[in-house]
């Protein structure tokens, strides 16, 4: 078998199979690689990579490590599986996506991948189109969030290894859902890595907030980037995934005229080509750039999509009235309104957690509205709360259902979190299994500290480090069977599947609108600010709610033509075609109307 291997600064770099070495010359055509035919080296069998006289655990490019990071690489050859997803001709992100993230190691009791591709059923039932899977790459320990991956191109063995990969996408594409996967490409986990004993991965150029940056634009950064355009490619490619999902792109720290985003957008068009079918990028970025999204044509960096936080910030402060950190800036409906009009809270604007302003306005007559990924929940906004409390433990279920409502009508692309379908009673918090007492132990500490500084005790606090925070962080499947979950799950099952059929509630484009889609918000606040109805007007489509919890008259601006969904009590005024809607207490509804573009923000 041949073997090639990025490592500059060795002397001598042997590769050993059954005790027997063999040394790889240096490549005469690339300075710093070496390659050459390793004998008895095959599928499943096991090899040691030794620079220069020392055993080095991990490889960082192994394929599988059935023992972990300290235990000798495995060869995998994605040959080997036998796909049926012939016929799979992807889904566009564009075409009325809605993403569901997903955590393989609590998503179901078993942990793995395997299991969770028994609820795929499920979840094209709900009417997922993609799923979005949190980070697999190996790391240390047999649970964590899987942020501190260090061999970026093998699969975590305690969820099954590769070939349960595989499986589950051929499931996945079998009844109809596309797969996305989160990468990390900006920083290495703090355990298992070993990339300083063959070349300079990292740089010192560049500081992030785990340390020293991926070296993108120091010398040697030629190859790290091809190394990191070429595992991009094979996570595609090997497991026939619709695209990747990439983690914090603002610590991609690149100074290079040709940016790393670009190239690798670039790579993936080609390979959209090559392969016929569509592949998505979706960036995890706080830059509130447009650029992001633009096409490289048009001097961008040519991402599919990227999350959007200043959505998820609006819509959690309507609904909890939260105005801790960053909820600062959102906690007014006129700066909820700004939001969901124009995409970002931060376009240009003064930030009061940031010290300074922040963003860039986006122009609607170039992008599309769908670029922009919104949630409620996802792993960060959850998980980084000192004790894990999703929107449920924050609010009544009434403001749930409001939230759906409003999130599932919005221009942009959804993304729910696991379980957030049927307001799931679990937590989901951040936990680890660090194996070295000493990392585990500051990691614990870390954590408690840096919520010590916002008021919180440590008793508060879930250890990480505890078995007992993973457990709960685990979805109970039993909760869909019993009330109010069963009304949640059926209520988000309706709006999706309204979402889905109508055209006016489905993904928004690039027109000649100053507003995301000619999207336009009308509200009530009581005296104190605090909302009592806010509305939401996408063309004929009222989504109206009633925040306030007494009756409430709702003018919609014109008459009601049909209610197509509703939580609470709620009816046109009168029981006619009334151009007011009747609240009795705290609900939504989604309204068609005829004639009229409804009221304007006041």
């Amino acid at each position: 078998m041949r073997c090639e291997f990025w490592a500059p600064v060795a002397a001598r770099v042997q590769v050993v199979v059954e005790g027997v070495p063999s040394t790889l010359p240096a490549d005469p055509h690339r300075p710093g690689w070496v390659v050459g035919d390793v004998a008895g080296l095959c599928h499943e069998g096991r090899y040691d990579i030794v620079v220069d006289g020392q055993v080095v655990r991990p490889d960082p490019l192994a394929r599988r490590l059935p023992d972990g990071l300290g235990g000798a690489a495995q060869v995998w050859d994605s040959a080997t599986y036998r796909w049926s997803d012939d016929d799979w001709a992807g889904r566009r992100p564009g075409s009325g996506a809605v993403l569901y993230e997903l955590h393989v190691g609590t998503f179901t009791d078993e942990g793995t991948l395997d299991s969770a591709a028994a609820r795929l059923s499920y979840l094209a039932g709900l009417g997922i189109s993609h799923i979005e899977l949190m980070p697999l790459a190996a790391f240390d320990g047999d649970h964590g969030w899987g942020y501190d991956g260090v061999a970026i191109d093998a699969v975590h063995e305690p969820y099954g290894g590769p070939d349960a990969l595989c499986r589950f996408v051929d499931a996945a594409h079998g009844v109809g859902i596309a797969v996305v996967l989160d990468i990390v490409q900006n920083h290495l986990g703090p355990s298992g890595n070993s990339w300083e004993v063959f070349g300079p991965f990292l740089t010192a150029t560049h500081q992030t907030p785990w340390g020293d940056a991926v070296n993108l634009d120091a010398p040697g950064s030629d190859d790290v980037r091809v190394i990191l355009l070429q595992s991009a490619r094979r996570w595609i490619c090997d497991f026939h995934l619709d695209g990747l999902r990439l983690d914090a792109v603002q610590e991609l720290r690149d100074h290079r005229a040709l940016e790393f985003l670009a190239e690798l957008s670039g790579t993936l068009a080609a390979l959209s080509q090559e392969l016929a079918r569509p592949l998505a990028l979706i960036a995890e970025s706080d830059r509130n750039d447009p650029r992001t999204v633009t096409p490289v044509s048009r001097n961008g960096l040519g991402m599919t999509a990227q999350w959007d936080d200043d959505v998820h910030h609006a819509l959690h402060w309507l609904l909890t009235g939260e105005t801790s950190g960053y909820y600062a800036d959102f906690g007014s409906c006129e700066a909820v309104a700004a939001t969901l009009e124009h995409g970002f809270r931060h376009d240009g604007r003064w930030s009061s957690f940031r010290g300074r302003s922040h963003g860039a306005p986006i122009d609607w007559t170039v992008i599309d509205p769908w670029r922009l990924v919104a949630s409620l929940q996802t792993h960060d906004q959850v998980g980084n709360r000192a004790r894990g409390e999703r929107l449920s433990q924050l609010t009544d279920i009434d403001s749930c259902a409001v939230g759906a409502a409003l999130l599932l009508t919005l221009p942009y692309t959804p993304l729910l979190f696991m379980g957030e379908e049927w307001a799931a009673a679990t937590p989901w918090q951040f936990f680890a299994s660090h194996p070295d007492p000493a990392l585990g132990r500051a990691v614990s500490e870390g954590r408690r500290a840096e919520f010590a500084s916002h008021g919180w005790a440590s008793a508060d606090v879930p250890d990480p480090q505890s078995p007992q925070t993973f457990a709960r962080s685990v979805l109970d499947w039993h909760e869909v069977q019993t009330d109010p979950h069963v009304l949640v799950l059926d209520w988000y099952r309706s709006l999706l599947a309204l979402r889905s059929r109508e055209p006016g509630l489905g993904p928004g484009r690039a027109g000649a609108a100053a507003t995301a889609a000619g999207l336009r918000c009308s509200w009530e606040a009581d005296l104190e600010g605090r909302p009592r109805w806010f509305m939401v007007t996408r063309g004929e489509w009222r989504t109206v709610a009633n925040l306030s919890g007494e009756p409430v008259d709702i003018d919609l601006g014109a008459a009601v033509d049909s209610m197509a969904a509703v939580w609470g009590g709620c009816v046109p005024r009168d029981h006619t075609s009334s151009e007011f809607l009747h609240f009795q207490d705290r609900g939504v509804a989604v309204v068609r109307c005829r004639g009229g573009s409804g009221t304007t923000s006041p």
